[in-house]
């Protein structure tokens, strides 16, 4: 079966008003959250159920995390510009924005690998205390989404420019697409993990 006769690619289901990537991105986002809300979930009762648990901003580099969430908020709005840019058939203004906001996704995983490994060399190590073990837990499998979405990005102004020469409507809706989850993971860090394991 070819491409073209898969349906709902690019019109509206009648039964959900949602084409297919769409619904798919919801959906999949739906699982997301469950997984971080587990995750969550796991700090609150650990938190308090532990007879002392650390502020922080005593163990992590709070600088550092406040720009790596200056990082992520200006890679956001970047891709709003990128995406309304692909919208008027702006290609460039496109290519450039995008291109900005996946610097902004590398710089927020140096950022993070340097953090890293000035824990390492304190000897602070997920083993150490419950407290690191989850904050590398979650921060860890934050970075690694952080990644997944750097390579479909990465794709997107790659490879996958051929579908914007052959269906430009088809591949605006994919950076739309792209640009849902890159926003989901850049609010997994802005509202939850930097003030939940930096600030409180």
């Amino acid at each position: 079966m070819s491409m073209s006769a898969i349906p709902y690619t690019v019109e509206e289901r009648p039964d959900t008003g949602f084409n297919n990537a769409t619904l798919g991105i919801w959906l999949f986002l739906s699982s997301e959250i469950m997984l971080f809300g587990g995750l969550f979930s796991a700090y609150i009762l650990l938190r308090t159920g532990a007879a002392n648990w650390p502020m922080g901003a005593t163990i992590l580099n709070v600088p550092m995390a406040t720009l790596n969430t200056l990082m992520l908020i200006g890679s956001s709005i970047a891709v709003v510009f990128a995406w309304a840019a692909i919208k008027e058939g702006n290609v460039p203004k496109f290519r450039k924005f995008w291109l900005i906001s996946i610097a902004g996704g590398i710089a927020f995983l140096i950022l993070k690998a340097i953090e890293y490994k000035m824990k390492f060399a304190h000897g602070l190590f997920p083993s150490s205390s419950t407290f690191l073990a989850i904050y590398f837990v979650m921060t860890g499998l934050h970075a690694l989404h952080i990644i997944g979405g750097l390579v479909v990005n990465a794709y997107l102004i790659g490879p996958g420019m051929k579908m914007q020469k052959e269906d430009p409507h088809r591949f605006a809706h994919r950076i739309e697409i792209a640009g849902i989850y890159w926003h989901f993971v850049d609010l997994l860090w802005i509202i939850l993990l930097f003030p939940i394991l930096y600030l409180l």
